[in-house]
């Protein structure tokens, strides 16, 4: 649009039009001053800081003064570790510090755990609870995050090492307890408390399902009337890679007479797999952990007894033994949480079924 000037005569905005220069006009287009030019480069920059901060970039936003905490579980999709996201929640509302929550999709993914401990040491987190997918795997990464002065506490399965020393504070469930719970309710369930047996593992290198395995065992090859068909095969970190590990060994399963599980996904691969193959009826099946699916397995009987950990205890004590450590407070170097062992009599008792929810 142009503007008309008092003699009538057209011009542009931002012309300068002196009573002198009238019968030569000089067009002069407006240029922004520097400070403008200064000002417009610091929105962009303010706005492009907030857009990659959006689609994850490391630089999150942070409340002045308050304590960011990494929680990093094994993995991200099964029900016990959304439990245990709940307990660390319930934490930081408590202490008034902020969690970020990230851990691997699957529980086979160690070159991605490992990742993601490296990226908040190196974003200089507060502090670091993480339950490794490997013993010896995660070392290294956590002595690197020590180094950089960020305290750690290891949950749910072990890391090699001594629990307030090499790192602050271990929080978990006494599994090799919890083993031992598992192998003595088969043995109830077991007519007469005899018969053969089948352990289908977790997965190499997890310290927790090792020692229930274990706890297992102990208690297992000191009976006579116990053989054992099978304790050397691995169901993996997923229900399908179970269910498939299972339908594979299916003749082995037909043959015993009780089987044990040593965690969430296996259990339910196994049962699938036992349903699939119409195998429940008549067969022990002890199995670890808790979910919708494993309860309703059990109250239909077609699991005999589930050990069962509380998570969300679990994730509330990492995170409360970590923000101790950082504050210099006393941690108690080795944190029990507790267990228990559900089976269709008892499912319905206060105590046990707190855990089964």
């Amino acid at each position: 649009m142009h503007d008309t000037d008092h003699d009538g005569q057209r011009t542009l905005p931002g012309r300068v039009d002196h009573p002198k220069s009238r019968g030569y006009r000089v067009r002069r287009a407006s240029r922004p001053n520097h400070a403008m030019k200064q000002l417009r480069l610091f929105a962009l920059l303010v706005l492009a800081g907030f857009t990659f901060a959006a689609c994850g970039g490391p630089s999150e936003p942070q409340e002045p003064g308050k304590l960011r905490l990494a929680v990093i579980p094994k993995g991200t999709t099964h029900e016990f570790w959304k439990a245990i996201h709940e307990g660390a929640l319930r934490a930081a509302a408590e202490l008034d510090v902020e969690v970020i929550w990230k851990g691997p999709l699957k529980e086979n993914d160690r070159a991605e755990q490992i990742k993601v401990v490296e990226q908040f040491a190196a974003q200089g987190v507060d502090g670091i609870a993480l339950a490794p997918l490997d013993y010896k795997a995660l070392v290294r990464p956590v002595q690197s995050a020590i180094q950089k002065k960020t305290p750690v506490v290891i949950f749910d399965s072990a890391l090699e090492g001594e629990p307030g020393k090499d790192f602050a504070a271990f929080v978990a469930t006494n599994n090799v307890e919890g083993g031992r719970m598992a192998a003595r309710a088969m043995l109830d369930a077991l007519d007469g408390g005899k018969g053969k047996v089948v352990m289908l593992r977790y997965q190499v290198g997890s310290a927790s399902t090792n020692d229930r395995e274990n706890g297992f065992l102990e208690v297992m090859q000191d009976q006579d009337g116990i053989e054992i068909l099978s304790s050397d095969q691995f169901g993996g970190a997923s229900v399908e890679s179970a269910k498939t590990k299972a339908l594979n060994m299916i003749e082995v399963l037909r043959a015993a007479d009780a089987v044990f599980c040593p965690n969430e996904s296996v259990t339910v691969g196994v049962l699938r797999a036992l349903e699939q193959e119409n195998l429940t009826d008549g067969k022990v099946f002890v199995g670890f952990d808790a979910t919708p699916v494993l309860v309703d397995a059990l109250r239909k009987g077609s699991i005999d007894a589930l050990v069962v950990q509380d998570p969300v205890n679990m994730g509330y004590l990492a995170v409360k033994a970590l923000v101790a450590a950082i504050r210099g407070e006393p941690v108690e170097a080795s944190i029990d949480t507790r267990v228990a062992v559900a089976t269709p009599a008892n499912l319905d008792e206060p105590d046990v079924a707190q855990l089964l929810k």
